[in-house]
């Protein structure tokens, strides 16, 4: 593919009023595929990575997705370059990232299709059934086990925190994440543990079965966690204001019996 025809390309997944030039080095790198350059805004592919157009497509839009990020920036800035300009993999860079190439897929772009590998299709449908499932449900299982031990701590006036912290050995947020994956039902062990663990820490109903859809229909763990990130930003700004109130206020009164604290172990020096 031609510089201009992957350019337009890009442009037709997504707009972008920054101008941007597309290189292909004619290099073969082994560190990277491909790089963005936010202060000149060139995206660089080294071509003899690739053996298709499909593999550089993908590369192509990774680094567009940095640039549009970049212009993001640039605009929040008051259409200034931001002080440190930085390409970093954030959640919301691989949550629009898989966006765009999604996109991509849609209009002909890209396409993923592990039919063409016999083999590799195999290998799926075993990773699936054989270790992503029967995790999960083991995962359910240890939840629930979690559960129960927490309701035999309580009746025997055991504190629950000190068996697992020195019986189990389990570290608490792991073990708070298993409890609540122990709610969930068998049919979600087919999300994975780690999807099972994001679904089961929305508090509510809605929150947890409209993630569970989004990954059934393909999504990302990363744009889930943008999405849902999303729907608690298009909150009340009332509620927002409250909450953090409620948050400052705590930090405060933490802060405020740490100091008062500190002055009376200081006053004993002198």
């Amino acid at each position: 593919m031609e510089n201009e025809k992957i350019k337009d390309m890009l442009l037709d997944i997504q707009e972008s009023n920054l101008e941007f030039t597309v290189i292909q080095s004619g290099k073969e790198s082994k560190r990277v595929n491909g790089l963005y350059k936010p202060d000149t805004r060139e995206i660089i592919l080294h071509n003899k990575n690739f053996k298709t157009d499909n593999e550089m497509v993908y590369t192509a839009v990774h680094e567009y997705t940095h640039h549009l990020i970049n212009e993001e920036q640039i605009i929040e800035n008051g259409g200034k370059d931001p002080p440190n300009q930085r390409v970093s993999h954030t959640n919301y860079f691989w949550a629009k990232f898989a966006s765009l190439i999604e996109i991509a897929e849609k209009k002909g772009y890209y396409k993923i299709d592990i039919s063409v590998s016999p083999e590799l299709e195999s290998l799926t449908k075993e990773i699936r059934e054989k270790y992503i499932v029967p995790n999960g449900l083991l995962m359910i299982g240890f939840g629930k086990a979690l559960m129960k031990a927490h309701t035999l701590c309580e009746e025997n006036n055991i504190r629950y925190e000190d068996y697992v912290d020195r019986v189990l050995q389990l570290p608490r947020t792991a073990s708070d994440s298993i409890s609540r994956v122990g709610l969930l039902q068998e049919e979600d062990a087919e999300l994975g543990y780690d999807n099972m663990k994001l679904v089961a820490s929305l508090k509510k109903p809605d929150e947890r079965a409209k993630a569970h859809e989004a990954f059934k229909n393909g999504k990302s763990p990363d744009s889930v966690v943008a999405l849902m990130k999303k729907k608690a930003e298009t909150q009340d700004p009332k509620q927002k204001l409250e909450k953090e109130r409620a948050r400052l206020t705590k930090t405060i009164n933490e802060l405020t019996h740490r100091l008062e604290f500190v002055e009376e172990t200081l006053a004993q020096y002198n």
